[in-house]
């Protein structure tokens, strides 16, 4: 079976393809720039050439067009047909209490994406404009939805729910509800399977450290706590949102500057972080760059984003009663081996031992970065949000033909 991964966001759209017989990708993708006369498609179909395009696509129903087109063409194209595509499954950021699992796409789950617009204004609407794509170009082809929340839907009521009138969940569903859920799902059982564990006896806390960055508990392979909350703001700092704050600081700013309630939320979420701190970035490498030169700024930043981290790693040890495993992934969680230095040489008192030249190994194949005496084992797991997705979806066909 051949599954098509599609991520849509408001102007890109990333897609891969799978051949699930042995989960190959066959080709991949990324359109950018949707909505412009100046859209770029590259397309990497494994074995052959990459392809980049530069043309108009002003809407998603033309992108998911080209890059039909291009999995199909004679020359760098992986398919005779799209026929040969037998679903598609789609990323979609959330799913509120509705979805604890991923579902197919039918008129019931088009509904309940479109009524958790509130909660995800920049993300659900992107997703259903490529579900609507797909439908037009691919009639009749079952469709997918994955959500990023669906993984932490397991937390109990105590983690999830916030110390206010009880009113604004029952009449709004004002809760936590996390997000990278797929990341956190996957790296939890590679990190077992790696090491030949069972995933049901571990309490592993996973660190999905990118741009945006969660952590979560794992215990028994469920979410039962996980740092972000109703929205992808809340928790660590990240590259450009604040994470945790005072909740009385957005009323004060917003009188003292006079600032709209959509100005200070483009300022929390795209104007913070570790952007606001250093002044100049909000991506890790420059930052650690600045900080190895003494540049004030860069250092701060660091130490912040390195402090936090630790704080919310120890915090889900005490939640768990303990901890087994510790996971970094993401683009810093898998790169950035001064951050895991740091953060792992202020958790000593957990029994950790870590192995400094195995943490400055680079691979894209999971590894341990702890010693053998470490009471806590430490991996680095690369990430997969598409193959878990790609293995959802051919799940829940399957379970439909079957």
């Amino acid at each position: 079976m051949n599954i098509l991964v599609i991520n849509s966001g408001s102007s890109s759209l990333k897609y891969q393809l799978y051949n699930m017989t042995d989960e190959s990708v066959l080709a991949k993708g990324l359109v950018e720039r949707i909505g412009m006369d100046s859209s770029i498609l590259t397309h990497k179909p494994t074995g052959k050439q990459e392809v980049t395009e530069v043309s108009e696509i002003l809407e998603h129903n033309t992108a998911i067009r080209k890059v039909l087109a291009c999995l199909t063409d004679k020359v760098h194209g992986v398919l005779e047909s799209t026929d040969e595509i037998n679903a598609v499954g789609h990323r979609v950021v959330h799913g509120g209490e509705f979805f604890k699992e991923s579902s197919i796409v039918d008129a019931d789950a088009k509904t309940k994406i479109r009524q958790l617009i509130d909660l995800a204004p920049l993300h659900n609407p992107a997703a259903m404009m490529g579900i609507t794509a797909t439908e037009i170009n691919m009639p009749g082809v079952p469709q997918v939805v994955v959500f990023d929340t669906a993984f932490h839907q397991t937390m109990p009521e105590k983690a999830y729910m916030y110390a206010i009138p009880r009113v604004l969940y029952n009449k709004y569903k004002v809760r936590r509800y996390g997000a990278h859920g797929t990341s956190h799902d996957f790296v939890s059982k590679a990190a077992a399977e790696y090491l030949d564990l069972p995933l049901n006896d571990l309490k592993i806390i996973t660190c999905h450290i990118g741009n945006g960055a969660s952590v979560t508990a794992v215990q028994g392979g469920v979410s039962v706590d996980t740092s972000m909350g109703m929205t992808p703001l809340e928790g660590l700092m990240m590259g450009t949102r604040s994470g945790d704050l005072d909740p009385a600081i957005v009323p004060y700013v917003m009188n003292k500057m006079e600032l709209s309630v959509g100005e200070v939320n483009s300022m929390l979420n795209k104007h913070s972080g570790l952007l606001a701190i250093s002044g100049s970035s909000s991506d890790m490498r420059d930052i650690i760059e600045g900080a190895e030169k003494g540049e004030p700024n860069s250092m701060l930043a660091f130490e912040m984003y390195e402090y936090r981290l630790r704080k919310y790693i120890g915090s889900y040890a005490a939640a768990m009663n303990g901890v087994d495993v510790i996971v970094f992934t993401a683009g810093v969680g898998e790169n950035a081996a001064l951050l895991r230095e740091k953060v792992l040489n202020n958790l000593t008192f957990l029994g950790i031992e870590l192995d400094p030249a195995a943490n400055k190994v680079r691979s894209g194949d999971p590894r341990r970065i702890s010693t053998a005496n470490s009471k806590v084992q430490v991996l680095v797991v690369p990430t997969n949000e598409e193959l878990v997705i790609a293995r959802d979806t051919h799940r829940i066909v399957q379970g439909i033909n079957s």
